[in-house]
């Protein structure tokens, strides 16, 4: 699996984002955190590294079998969708997620059991991406491929990696589940490739979709494909190497 071969290079570069989620829920070693879309596990271990018990959830069981697998001290995995949490109400001390919500097909009910869940006066913390024209490390394909014709553009209030790109679109959707005191941060992060070889190897490793895709076409058009591509990103190259910044926004709230 993708994400289980680039764990350590998605952690290294999400690591200010894991960081400002667990500073925002600030668990203590009594806390059974919750952590929705846990994925590989990154988050859940940083919790758990506090002496927090932590669920790591997610709706894939091969993440949560690449998480497992890690062994991580004091979590517990299970196989859960957001929109439909297999848990007793008021029955977590805080919930974490990082890039999962943006990914469901109606965030509002993801919140609402989110909140269920969660004890009264407890902490959430949750990050998404900032619109797409902030992440260029995930935006060199997209555009060229919608260009062509090869992929469809995004529908208003479908799901993806840019749903909820939007401050006032998070703040009304965590407000409407019942929260408050929500807070939108800015925090940066940064992608370094030493090549282009290296950056398409990445992106389509952690890209299923984008990778068949592009093995599905014939050689020509794949060739123009990853030219164009690459061309979207030559402001960002310094000899052979890119670095490609991105925006999260990490949400708080209670």
């Amino acid at each position: 699996m993708g994400w289980e071969a680039e764990r350590e290079t998605v952690s290294a570069v999400n690591a200010p984002v894991t960081d400002a989620l667990v500073a925002a829920i600030a668990p203590a070693p009594s806390d059974l955190v919750l952590d929705l879309a846990a994925g590989t596990g990154d988050v859940a271990e940083a919790v758990a590294a506090r002496g927090a018990r932590v669920l790591a959830t997610d709706v894939s069981p091969a993440m949560v079998e690449a998480a497992r697998r890690r062994g991580i001290a004091g979590v517990e995995h299970r196989v859960m969708d957001l929109q439909a949490l297999d848990l007793p109400d008021a029955s977590v001390d805080a919930v974490v997620s990082r890039f999962g919500y943006m990914l469901v097909p109606d965030p509002a009910l993801a919140m609402r059991e989110t909140r269920r869940v969660l004890k009264p006066s407890r902490p959430l913390a949750f990050a998404t991406w900032a619109p797409a024209k902030r992440n260029p490390w995930a935006t060199a394909y997209g555009p060229v491929l919608i260009e062509r014709g090869l992929q469809e553009p995004p529908r208003p209030g479908e799901p993806g990696q840019f749903a909820l790109g939007e401050p006032e679109v998070i703040e009304a959707l965590t407000s409407e589940a019942g929260f408050d005191d929500v807070r939108v941060d800015e925090v940066r992060v940064e992608y370094s490739f030493p090549s282009w070889d290296e950056y398409r190897r990445v992106v389509t490793s952690l890209a299923a979709s984008l990778r068949l895709l592009l093995a599905e076409l014939d050689d020509a058009t794949r060739e123009e494909v990853d030219a164009a591509a690459r061309a979207r990103l030559e402001g960002f190259r310094t000899g052979d190497a890119y670095v490609l910044p991105g925006v999260a926004l990490v949400t708080s709230a209670r």
